[in-house]
């Protein structure tokens, strides 16, 4: 009951991080009824394009042998070993083709499926699958019946495809029985190759079938309920609470480094309560007056506080301090545009510092 509602849940389509994941660990859609297509293709191959001929020159040597033993010069161990090469050499010849093409057809059924990738969980072993109860599931469970239904439908095909082809070529197997002995396995080759070419016709239509299904079947297992794509986007991304306690700390933590830099302003502009913008300019350091603190609100009040505790002018001009705050950051020059009114209050405050003096 579990089971059902955990997978009722899971009615999203799989992230790309979900499928990358399960590539990984060797979890594939690939469809075992291709790489029986591909047995079948490949014997077709070999019995139209190999085996006529390759198995035609291994029964001459393997004739000549038989009808001639005496023929041979064999007199020690050396002599038999050579004969032994040259009869190991004909059959090599016949079978490497056969080994040949029958690793490339395999190796193209799983390839052209799904690309070749190295999964080290596909190779560790698991005590599940040695358990009876494990083993009982998956053969009696739904991908068994599956698996039994396309193999009575197989069986179904070869069993017809057999019929007809009993029926069509049966006067060739009859005139075979009257026919020149030599020619009987031309004619057994004939008759197979039309059975592996209509088996492999019978039979496309479940392959292509059954690929769709498996790839279907597997992006369906794939599926994530809402809480996982949560948790992933959370992994992914950082937790939102973690990251804005991270955010809170770097601001507290800019907030009071730019507190401690207030007793090196020059002046501070502000209105009566809500906004400060702490400058400094120095002549002999060059260039723009430079923000070294602003804030809003009780922070201004901090800056203020500090400035006067410190006998650092507080310039009040709401207008100014309103515009500086949005367009000014700290540890950056003022813009251009607030060049002319700043130089007037800093001339302002020069040229009361220098009567004071005097």
């Amino acid at each position: 009951m579990a089971d059902e509602e955990d997978k009722d849940s899971k009615t999203e389509e799989p992230s790309e991080k979900k499928i990358r994941d399960a590539l990984d660990k060797g979890n594939v859609p690939v469809s075992k009824e291709a790489s029986t297509f591909a047995a079948v293709l490949a014997a077709l191959t070999l019995a139209h394009f190999v085996i006529g001929n390759g198995a035609g020159e291994l029964v001459q040597l393997l004739g000549r042998l038989m009808d001639d033993p005496g023929g041979f010069a064999i007199h020690d161990g050396t002599d038999a070993t050579k004969l032994m090469h040259v009869v190991a050499l004909g059959m090599g010849a016949f079978l490497a083709p056969i080994v040949g093409i029958l690793f490339v057809y395999g190796l193209a059924a799983n390839v052209l499926q799904t690309p070749p990738r190295f999964a080290k969980d596909r190779i560790q072993p698991k005590l599940s699958r040695l358990s009876p109860m494990q083993g009982f599931k998956r053969l009696f469970g739904a991908q068994g019946w599956m698996e039994l239904a396309k193999a009575v439908f197989k069986f179904l095909v070869v069993a017809a495809v057999l019929a007809l082809l009993a029926r069509a070529d049966a006067w060739r197997v009859v005139s075979a029985m009257y026919a020149d002995p030599t020619l009987i396995p031309e004619i057994i080759l004939s008759l197979t190759i039309r059975l592996l070419a209509a088996i492999c016709v019978a039979i496309i239509v479940l392959v292509i079938a059954d690929i769709a299904f498996v790839r279907f079947k597997w992006r369906r297992d794939l599926r994530m309920s809402r809480r996982e794509m949560k948790d992933e986007h959370k992994q992914a991304e950082g937790d939102p609470l973690v990251k804005a306690r991270m955010r809170s700390l770097a601001r507290d933590r800019a907030r009071r480094r730019m507190i401690a830099d207030v007793p090196r302003a020059t002046i501070v502009i502000a209105n009566p309560t809500h906004f400060a913008i702490a400058l400094r300019y120095v002549r002999e350091e060059g260039g723009a007056p430079v923000v070294v603190a602003k804030g809003q609100d009780l922070v201004a009040l901090k800056i203020r506080e500090i400035a006067e505790s410190h006998g650092i002018p507080v310039i009040e001009d709401k207008p100014l301090a309103r515009s500086m705050y949005d367009a000014v950051e700290v540890d950056r020059p003022i813009p251009q545009e607030f060049y002319r009114v700043v130089a007037e209050l800093l001339y302002f405050f020069y040229y009361r510092q220098t009567e004071r003096a005097s």
